[in-house]
């Protein structure tokens, strides 16, 4: 009975979804009878321009247009850059289907460019390379941020760690009016710009300095978001600040400011707290407890943050930050692992604590210049840290019938102080004909580091007659790192379509690490016995000289970009060991490819593939013959005949829009080869104690293939977004252990299920499944195969009612197969907050919280080609917090008033010719 009811109910949803749904169908095309592709088709209610639905046509010049039924007068518009927009207008309303059959659009005359036309934006717009969303066409809550208008924008999708992607491709940069909003990743932007005062989201392909200067394609498979900013609110403040505090007495605070106008821009953050939220969020409904449960240990942090923006004027611009960040991390761990050789296996139980933190300060500057002919760019940057840690340990090994074969225990405490500088230049010139340009471009950085250790331990072994190991030792190093670099290039173009780039690039990078070694004197009752066995000094010198050339093709439809070098290398290893001199001079002439495929298979559909070779050169300590025993049970010994390892990417990728049907699809695939791949090998004695070197080997790659499907559906108030993605990935690794050759091959698969159901502006519900299967198989080893698979469901819900009220809920489910034993295989994580809006909603009280079961733990399984490791360590735990926020926005012309979700108002609009 339950059944059938259930069975009638869902029937008679659809009988009513289908009775109120009308459809409205037409076919554009231009003044020749040409069909228009991507003509921006919408209709919204005359009253206040609210937006009832929009589309686009497709490469036929279709169109189909589904909305619930409209009793109210009803604007029709079809808009097309280029074009003079087609309006009609429905004074009853729309009750019934609408065949309009063929709509001609007209173009605009020649004159365009001194066209002011007075009308409202469409909601979604294509124009060259840029897709663009007038913002206020896409309803959000009154106090929605940038993170919110984005989920509602069609193509866009956010994962749960907030990384974005449009149609399949990366979002890598966010920018507001052009420039950095703190930060080019925008995680500042998401959660703090106030949708309200966003005009449009524009999203195109991501260029650098250069090529957005000489107007090269983007030679980049990622898309860059810029958020423009309504004229008549760029002028104003906004911000948060946010204190609580909670059981166990932990405690957060943070601090978000940020003045502006059209040429300055002033931000400040900051935030301090001990529940393992290291950096900086302001999540509205969660805070930090998301961030919190992916950390291990036990995290108090403080950071401050500083960064302007100033436009000197319309071709100069400047650009400031200033970061301050200090964390101290308790951490207790432990580990079981099990090491596969070709003659057996043996196993080894780990015990960890440490305490340790770092402070730091980071600047940088740049300044940017633009004029008709040059651009010039300039920006230095500086850091100093300060690091000390605390730990100890232990561990134990057993051979395969649970016999001792070594132990160890460790104690270990020390402070290090870094500084660095760095900085780059460019200079760029247009010259004469068009797409003829020179640059020259510098770069710098340049790195101090201190380090003073104490360390004591003793190492025994059970089954030879070895002598037990014990040290006494204080330890100091000190390296340093320098690194130049300069560039030149021309570019000339052969035809409208191909240019050529030559140039040539000179660097020239050196590195000294210089480390003492003090064995304990019991008779002075000091560090004064130095361990020249131990003691030691590299130095590494590289120069670099590649002279390169570049061909650019650029059409309609698609662009390649190929660029070959060829690197001519001296190398210089030196070393002072056991007091005796080692020298090493090595010299490679080695090709470089780098090559580019984009095709635009129509506006909805792209193929981009690019391929990749370079090659990465050895160290001075993996080349030198020279015998490392800072270990007790590691000894490592370079390989003077190393080569260098080559390395063959090649990437593809497939994407699919449907904006008529608010769905679409990406396919890619990814392949690594190795060339001389250095490895290290391993022989072990009997009491497994390593001996290892460095050698070269062959046949090493990996693949994968990624594959997302996505869809967005809408009636009424509801709305669905919701996808699947499949990964699957493959792994051979060869290596040398014990004397041996091994093969392993590793397979991953991963499938994600995602969904989310909004009702209006009151509830989010958002359930997602994520499974991940392991499974190594070895060929020489003591074992056929290791596996292990996970599984995590999350549902996270957020309810916006009653007014002035938010709930949210976070609920997870984590299982990991085949953990040993000791070790937790799965868990529920629950987060739970509820915020009261107060006085106007400038405040809100919240009281949260974290691990409601009290059942957060951090068990893992990690399998790689000679060993699996089990762990587990240290995690936060169950509490609950008070805390007050208050919301400052004041814009030009408003003053805390909420983005109502309507369509945007008439403004005056220069139309634009392209």
């Amino acid at each position: 009975m339950r059944k059938f009811l259930s069975l009638l109910l869902v029937i008679s949803f659809v009988n009513v979804y289908s009775q109120s749904t009308v459809n409205m169908t037409g076919t554009v095309l231009d003044s020749l009878k040409k069909p228009i592709e991507v003509a921006t088709v919408y209709l919204s209610k005359e009253r206040d321009s609210t937006l009832v639905e929009y589309t686009m046509t497709d490469a036929k010049g279709n169109f189909k247009l589904a909305f619930n039924k409209v009793s109210e007068p009803a604007i029709f518009k079809i808009s097309m850059v280029g074009y003079k927009d087609f309006t009609k207008k429905f004074d009853k309303g729309i009750s019934e289907d609408i065949d309009l059959k063929t709509l001609i659009l007209r173009e605009y005359g020649n004159q365009l460019d001194e066209v002011v036309i007075v009308a409202e934006a469409p909601p979604i717009r294509i124009k060259k390379d840029t897709l663009e969303f007038n913002a206020s066409s896409f309803k959000v809550r009154p106090d929605a941020n940038l993170e919110e208008l984005l989920k509602n924008l069609p193509g866009v999708q956010l994962d749960e760690n907030k990384k974005i992607t449009v149609n399949g491709k990366p979002v890598n940069e966010i920018l507001v009016n052009g420039k950095p909003f703190f930060n080019e990743d925008g995680a500042v932007a998401l959660e703090n710009l106030p949708a309200e005062i966003i005009k449009k989201v524009q999203i195109t392909d991501k260029k650098t300095k250069k090529e957005k200067f000489t107007g090269e394609k983007s030679r980049s498979d990622d898309a860059s978001i810029n958020i423009t900013i309504d004229e008549d609110k760029n002028k104003g403040h906004f911000g948060r600040v946010s204190g609580g505090y909670g059981t166990e007495d932990h405690y957060e605070s943070g601090l978000f400011l940020n003045t502006f106008n059209k040429r300055r821009k002033v931000s400040v953050i900051g935030s301090a707290n001990n529940i393992n939220a290291v950096g900086f969020s302001m999540d509205k409904v969660f805070d930090n407890m998301r961030t919190g449960r992916s950390r291990g240990g036990l995290t108090e942090s403080r950071m401050f943050g500083l960064n302007f923006v100033e436009d000197v004027s319309d071709k100069l611009k400047v650009n400031g930050s200033y970061d301050y960040n200090f964390a101290e991390t308790e951490q207790a761990n432990k580990s079981s692992s099990t090491k596969f050789l070709p003659s057996g296996q043996f196993s080894t139980n780990s015990n960890s604590a440490s305490l340790g933190g770092n402070e730091g300060h980071r600047g940088n500057l740049s300044v940017d210049y633009t004029g008709e002919k040059d651009a010039f760019y300039f920006s230095p940057n500086f850091s100093k840290d300060h690091t000390y840690s605390n730990s100890n340990s232990d561990q134990m090994s057993f051979d395969e019938n649970g016999d001792k074969l070594n132990s160890s225990t460790s104690t270990n405490s020390s402070k290090s102080n870094s500084v660095s500088f760095g900085s780059s230049a460019r200079y760029t010139r247009k010259l004469k004909q068009k797409g003829q340009f020179f640059s020259v471009e510098m770069n710098n950085s340049n790195q101090n580091s201190t380090n003073d250790a104490l360390r004591e331990s003793l190492t025994q072994f059970y089954q030879s007659d070895k002598a037990d190991d014990w040290r006494r030792q204080y330890r100091q190093d000190n390296s340093t790192t320098d690194n130049y670099g300069i560039s030149v290039e021309f570019t000339q173009p052969i035809t409208d379509s191909l240019s050529i780039s030559v140039g040539t690039e000179w660097s020239r990078r050196q590195s000294i690490n210089d480390l003492q070694v003090f064995n304990y004197n019991e008779k002075e009752q000091g560090y004064t016995d130095l361990n020249v066995l131990e003691t030691n000094r590299y130095t590494t010198i590289g120069n670099t000289v590649s002279p390169y050339v570049n061909f650019a093709l650029n059409k309609n439809k698609y662009n390649i970009n190929v660029t070959t070098n060829t690197q001519i290398v001296k190398n210089t290893a030196t070393a002072l060991y056991n007091e005796k001199w080692y020298n090493l001079d090595t010299r490679y002439v080695n090709p470089n490819v780098n090559a580019m495929f984009n095709y635009r298979l129509s506006k909805d559909n792209s193929l981009f593939a690019i391929y990749r070779y370079d090659v990465s050169y050895q160290s001075a300590n993996q080349l030198l013959d020279i015998t490392d025993i800072s270990n007790p049970l590691s000894t490592t010994i370079g390989n003077p005949d190393l080569k260098p390892r080559g390395q063959h990417n090649a990437n593809i990728s497939y994407r699919s829009y449907n904006f008529q049907t608010r769905a679409g699809y990406s396919i890619s695939g990814n392949v690594s080869m190795y060339d001389n791949s250095i490895v290290g090998s391993v022989i072990y004695d009997e009491d497994k104690k390593a001996i290892s070197t460095y050698k070269n080997i062959q046949g090493n790659y990996q693949w994968g293939i990624t594959g997302d499907w996505f869809k967005n559906s809408k009636w009424g108030e509801h709305a669905l977004r919701y996808g699947i993605m499949l990964r699957y990935n493959q792994t051979v690794s060869n290596g040398y252990i014990d004397g041996a050759t091994y093969t392993a091959t590793g397979n991953t698969i991963g499938p994600r299920v995602y969904l989310t159901y909004d009702y209006g502006e009151w509830l989010s519900i958002k359930p997602s499944y994520n499974y991940n299967h392991n499974t190594t198989n070895y060929t020489n080893f003591s074992v056929d195969k290791a596996s292990n698979f996970t599984h995590r469901f999350n549902i996270q819900t957020t309810s916006y009612w009653p007014k002035k009220v938010t709930f949210g809920n976070d609920f997870a489910y984590n299982f990991n197969s085949q953990i040993a034993s000791g070790f937790k295989k799965d868990f529920y994580m629950w987060n739970i907050s509820l915020a009261y809006d107060f006085y106007k909603d400038k405040f809100s009280a919240k009281v949260k919280v974290y691990d409601v079961l009290n059942q957060n733990t951090s068990s893992t399984r990690t399998i790689d080609p000679m060993q699996i490791v089990d762990s587990e360590s240290l995690v936060l735990k169950r509490y609950a917090m008070f805390s007050i926020t208050y919301k400052l926005n004041e814009f030009a012309g408003t003053k805390n008033k909420g983005n109502k979700g309507r369509m945007g108002g008439s403004r005056p609009m220069r139309a634009m010719s392209y």
